[in-house]
């Protein structure tokens, strides 16, 4: 019985969803942590876009929050790349302070999931992440 048990438990862990954030702003980033893992999601870091593809690659993530400027790599150059070498396309939410509605079209243009302007409602973001991971 007892490793019956142990079988049932093992799923629940592994479905327990991975989003990496890339994002070089601190405060966002720890704020989107706090709000993301206090749902039980599992999160990595990346703080440039270089660090985010290089992440994404080693850690699979079923989604990535990713910001749109951001040093070393823009958002839109990290986005092109997943979109390009990966068999299966991981979600992706671009997050941006930018306003320009040719900025939105372009993201999507390259195949985003969603697109959020900053300042965001945490209640926002997570409800984007949880209709994108059910």
């Amino acid at each position: 019985m007892a490793k019956d048990k142990a079988k049932d438990d093992k799923p629940a862990k592994a479905a327990t969803k991975r989003i990496l954030l890339v994002d070089d702003d601190a405060e966002i980033v720890d704020a989107m942590r706090y709000a993301l893992e206090a749902r039980g999601f599992q999160i990595f870091i990346a703080r440039d876009g270089n660090q985010g593809l290089a992440m994404a690659e080693r850690e699979d993530p079923d989604l990535v929050i990713l910001d749109m400027m951001m040093p070393k790599r823009s958002g839109f150059l990290v986005l092109e790349k997943l979109r390009r070498t990966r068999p299966v396309p991981v979600r992706v939410v671009m997050i941006t302070a930018n306003e320009g509605s040719r900025h939105k079209a372009y993201a999507e243009m390259l195949g985003v999931d969603d697109y959020l302007r900053k300042p965001f409602a945490m209640d926002k973001l997570i409800e984007t992440v949880q209709r994108l991971l059910a």
